[in-house]
């Protein structure tokens, strides 16, 4: 199972069906921001970081863009040399 398919089958679990489709690109993009929280704040991070970009998203927010600032704010704790953040 791909994790394309993956998304289409936890979307109708979750009466999603009939929403814009998740692509490839899309999940490369939730992907590659759960990397940049992870690996540059905290390992928790990650999943709660994309969970605050799907509550955005749900509410309007542009599913790109919000996901490239909040790229640059992870990447940013990183190179500013910050502690993790503690659970």
């Amino acid at each position: 199972m791909t994790l394309v398919e993956w998304a289409e089958l936890v979307s109708d679990e979750l009466g999603l069906a009939g929403t814009d489709a998740l692509e490839k690109r899309d999940v490369d993009r939730i992907l590659d921001l759960t990397r940049d929280a992870a690996h540059s704040v905290a390992r928790p991070a990650g999943p709660l970081t994309v969970y605050l970009l799907g509550v955005a998203v749900g509410r309007g927010a542009d599913p790109e863009n919000a996901a490239s600032v909040l790229s640059r704010l992870a990447l940013a704790q990183a190179d500013e040399g910050e502690e993790s953040v503690n659970v």
